[in-house]
């Protein structure tokens, strides 16, 4: 039985929504346009692909042997479920990140390259792997097609899927890539939060919320009202996508995605890495997951938000002192006010001072309304 004919029904099997193959040549387009996004700093302080892009675009400069790619799309609704309305007290999970739906992903692929390997093949895995722009592969697979916000967007199931491939050995006879795109809508470009689509299919990844929070260092003071209460990433270009609130429709949803922030601020850091053991954390550090809590918290107030960021004016660590300031003065009132008095008082870091000064003399009126 033709082997493309036989992964294809693996594919199936493994409930993946799109199964593609194309050749393991470079993608010299794909190399090109990481090469303009560097030379603008566009790419901010993102690493993953970026840090190597030559390496990213040619499959082979990895595995000298492979010949094509088996590519792979898992969507990941309805099982994400919805975020649910905003609430105090609590902060926003992006869909993606509600789970591991990364590990089905991860099974279907091995069961891909099980079919490969038992035909004699040799065959490796990328799934979330810095060694592939997995959203060139997809294309030109034929899996969906580039969407102006960057994302890939294939039918039925919109920009809401994570992707992953098999690089092997074996000659298989190459997809087409689709011959379709997104038209004339551009309804994701004013949809985010920061402006950070600045023309269609560019993204500044400098003021990518979905970046930002996965970046170590502080979040840029500009931004972080714009976080509004995200603890974790951001769907609003996948929202705003008609395609994308289509299968957003069908899907229905089961109230997933919010997570009790004072709660979560107050866990170990073991508690933490435990619970939420599938987010990326720059050196797996907790300190920058309770950055954003810091920040939600700030944005979408509730009962003993003051209380627990105050907590935080105390930290040993600076960083964490300093959005703790940034929080307190976004929430305002007198019991905010007294907090930072105090801390000002005994506060040595120059950085958290002018963090604490700021809140200070923030004249904003509390919280307001979460954007």
């Amino acid at each position: 039985m033709d082997l493309v004919a036989v992964l294809r029904a693996a594919a199936a099997r493994a409930g993946l929504a799109a199964v593609g193959f194309t050749s393991a040549a470079p993608f010299p387009e794909t190399l090109r346009d990481m090469g303009q996004r560097v030379a603008g700093g566009l790419h901010g302080r993102m690493r993953f692909g970026y840090a190597d892009p030559a390496r990213a675009t040619n499959p082979r400069a990895s595995f000298p042997w492979a010949e094509s790619l088996v590519v792979a799309a898992a969507g990941y609704l309805p099982a994400a479920g919805s975020p649910g309305p905003a609430s105090p007290g609590t902060g926003k999970v992006a869909r993606f990140a509600t789970g591991d739906h990364y590990r089905p992903l991860r099974a279907a692929l091995g069961a891909l390259a099980a079919v490969l390997e038992s035909a004699g093949h040799r065959a490796a895995l990328l799934c979330d792997d810095a060694r592939l722009v997995d959203r060139a592969a997809a294309v030109r697979a034929g899996i969906g097609w580039w969407g102006k916000s960057t994302m890939v967007l294939a039918p039925g199931q919109g920009p809401w899927l994570l992707l992953g491939s098999v690089a092997t050995d074996a000659v298989l006879r190459p997809d087409v890539p689709m011959a379709r795109g997104c038209g004339t809508c551009t309804a994701c470009l004013p949809a985010c939060p920061t402006g950070a689509l600045v023309a269609p299919g560019v993204l500044d990844a400098r003021r990518c919320l979905a970046h930002l929070m996965q970046a170590p260092g502080a979040i840029p003071r500009e931004w972080r009202r714009a976080m509004g209460d995200r603890l974790y990433g951001c769907d609003a270009c996948l929202e705003a996508c008609p395609p994308g609130g289509r299968a957003l429709r069908a899907a229905g949803g089961r109230g997933e995605g919010r997570v009790a922030l004072i709660e979560m601020l107050r866990m170990s850091d073991t508690d933490l890495l435990r619970r939420f053991a599938h987010f990326y954390l720059p050196g797996r550090q907790p300190r920058y997951l309770r950055r954003n809590g810091l920040v939600a918290l700030g944005n979408a107030g509730g009962e003993g938000a003051i209380e627990a960021a105050a907590a935080f004016l105390v930290s040993p660590d600076p960083l964490l002192r300093a959005h703790a300031a940034w929080a307190l003065g976004r929430l305002g009132g007198s019991e905010a006010q007294v907090a930072l008095r105090a801390a000002a008082r005994g506060e040595a870091d120059p950085a958290v001072r002018r963090e604490i000064e700021a809140a200070l003399a923030d004249e904003a009126p509390g919280r307001g309304s979460v954007p």
